[in-house]
C-alpha cells in the first residue's frame, strides 16, 4: 500500500490591504467580510479542507484580532485525529523584529514545519475569491519532479502589473519570472493576455527550507515569496507552473470553472459582489459539492414586512427590510432597512442600520454604519468625496461604525 504524501498548508494572511481602505482600517485584508456570510480567508481554507488538507497554519500579522477570532471560533476541525486550522501571529522567534516579508514569515515559523514534518508545503494566499482543488496541483508537482510549483492563470495584460508574470516555452517549466512588471509580456497566442501567478505555491519541503535559509542570509533580499524565493527556483531551473485552467472542481460548470478574482481594490470588491447577485452569476456560491465553509450565525431568517422588497439581491439572516426597497445588493446579517428607503447596487456589511427615506446607491457600508433618516449616499459624489472614500469608478465607501451625515 502506497502511503499518501504528508502535506502541511501554510496560508499567508498578514496582508495590510491598503487598496481596500477603509475596509482594512480595523482588520487585516483576509478578515474583510465577503458575500454576506463569509470572510475572504474562508475561500482558501474551504479549498484546502475540501481537498483533504486539514493541517493548516495561518500566518497573521497586521491588525489580526478580527482574523484570529474568526479562525478560532469558526475553523475548529477534529483535533482528536490531528487536524487543525491555527492562527500563528508573528512571534519574534529569531529576534526582536516582525515579519519583513512573506518569505520571512515562513522562515520565522519553521518550527511549525519541523513539528509536522511534511513532505510537501502548500503555501497559498488568503485573500482571493475562487474554487480550486489543491490536491491536483500537489499531484502535478510530485509528477513533475520540480522543487517549486506555481499556479498560473491567464489575466488581462493591463492587470498583470499587480502579479508575478510567468514565461514558459513548454507550458510546464518556468523559463523566466517577472515580479509585478510595468510592461507585462503577453502570451504567444494573445497580445492582450499575460500569464500570471495566483500567489499559490507548492514546495518540496527540504527544498523550500534550503531556499529560505539562503534568502535569510541575503541582505539585499526583500524576503518575499514572489519577489525572491520563486525567482531563485526559476534560476535553478526547478520551478514548474500548474495551469489553473486544468483544475477540475466537483460541481462546477463551464461558466464558473477557472473563476479567480483578486478583490484587492474597492472596485474589484464591489464588482465581485455585483456578480453574485446577477441572474446568472459567474461564481456560484451554491455549489454543494465544493462548499465555501463558514460558521453559521445564530440569527433568525431574514424578514420582509410592510411591503419591504428585495430584487436581484442576497439578504443575510437576522436582517429586516421594513417597507424599504433593495435592488441588486448584498445585505449581510443583522441589517435593518426602514420604510421609504432605497438601497441599490450596494454592499451592506453586518449591523448596518438604514433610516427612513434614506437613499444608498453604488456604495459599500462597513459594519455597524448608521444611515440616518433621509440621508443620501452615492447620489452626489462630490459631496461624498468630501466626507468618505470614493473609488475610481464612483463607489462610495463608508468605514466601520460611522454615522453618515444627514
Amino acid at each position: 500500500m502506497v502511503s499518501k504524501p504528508r502535506v502541511l498548508g501554510i496560508v499567508l494572511a498578514g496582508g495590510e490591504g491598503k487598496r481596500l481602505w477603509p475596509l482594512t482600517a480595523d482588520r487585516a485584508k483576509p478578515a474583510v467580510p465577503f458575500g454576506g456570510n463569509y470572510r475572504l480567508v474562508d475561500f482558501v481554507l474551504s479549498n484546502l479542507v475540501n481537498a483533504g488538507y486539514t493541517r493548516i497554519c495561518v500566518l497573521t500579522q497586521y491588525k489580526s484580532h478580527s482574523l484570529d477570532r474568526h479562525l478560532t471560533t469558526t475553523w475548529r476541525l477534529d483535533q482528536l485525529i490531528g487536524n487543525y486550522v491555527t492562527p500563528v501571529p508573528a512571534q519574534q522567534r529569531l529576534g526582536p523584529r516582525w515579519y519583513t516579508g512573506s518569505a520571512d514569515a515562513i522562515f520565522q515559523s519553521l518550527n511549525l514545519v519541523y513539528d509536522d514534518n511534511p513532505d510537501y508545503l502548500v503555501v497559498f494566499g488568503a485573500d482571493h475569491v475562487y474554487r480550486m482543488d489543491p490536491s491536483q496541483m500537489v499531484q502535478d508537482h510530485i509528477d513533475s519532479g520540480a522543487e517549486c510549483t506555481v499556479a498560473g492563470i491567464r489575466v488581462p495584460r493591463r492587470e498583470a502589473t499587480a502579479f508575478g508574470v510567468i514565461q514558459t516555452e513548454d507550458g510546464t517549466r518556468i523559463d523566466s519570472w517577472l515580479e509585478k512588471p510595468a510592461d507585462p509580456p503577453a502570451v504567444p497566442d494573445d497580445p492582450d493576455i499575460a500569464y500570471a501567478s495566483m500567489g499559490n505555491y507548492v514546495f518540496t519541503t527540504a527544498s523550500l527550507i534550503e531556499a529560505l535559509r539562503a534568502d535569510a542570509l541575503n541582505e539585499d533580499s526583500a524576503h518575499d515569496m514572489g519577489g525572491d524565493i520563486v525567482p531563485a527556483f526559476v534560476e535553478k531551473g526547478t520551478a514548474h507552473v500548474y495551469d489553473f485552467a486544468r483544475n477540475q472542481v466537483p460541481g462546477t460548470t463551464d461558466r464558473d470553472r477557472g473563476y479567480w478574482r483578486d478583490v484587492g481594490t474597492l472596485d474589484a470588491y464591489h464588482d465581485a459582489h455585483m456578480d453574485l447577485v446577477s441572474v446568472h452569476p459567474i461564481f456560484n456560491l451554491y455549489n454543494r459539492r465544493w462548499p465555501i465553509l463558514s460558521l453559521p450565525v445564530g440569527w433568525p431568517p431574514a424578514k420582509f414586512v410592510e411591503n419591504g422588497t428585495a430584487l436581484d439581491s442576497m439578504v443575510g439572516p437576522g436582517s429586516i427590510v421594513s417597507g424599504g426597497t433593495v435592488k441588486r445588493s448584498v445585505i449581510s446579517e443583522d441589517v435593518h432597512i426602514q420604510s421609504g428607503s432605497h438601497v441599490e447596487g450596494s454592499v451592506l456589511l453586518p449591523g448596518v442600520r438604514v433610516g427612513r427615506g434614506a437613499v444608498i446607491r453604488n456604495a459599500i457600508l462597513d459594519k455597524n454604519v448608521v444611515v440616518p433618516d433621509g440621508a443620501m449616499l452615492g447620489v452626489d459624489l462630490n459631496v461624498d468625496r468630501q466626507r468618505y472614500t470614493v473609488s475610481q469608478s464612483g463607489i462610495t465607501v463608508v468605514g466601520k461604525g460611522v454615522t453618515v451625515a444627514g
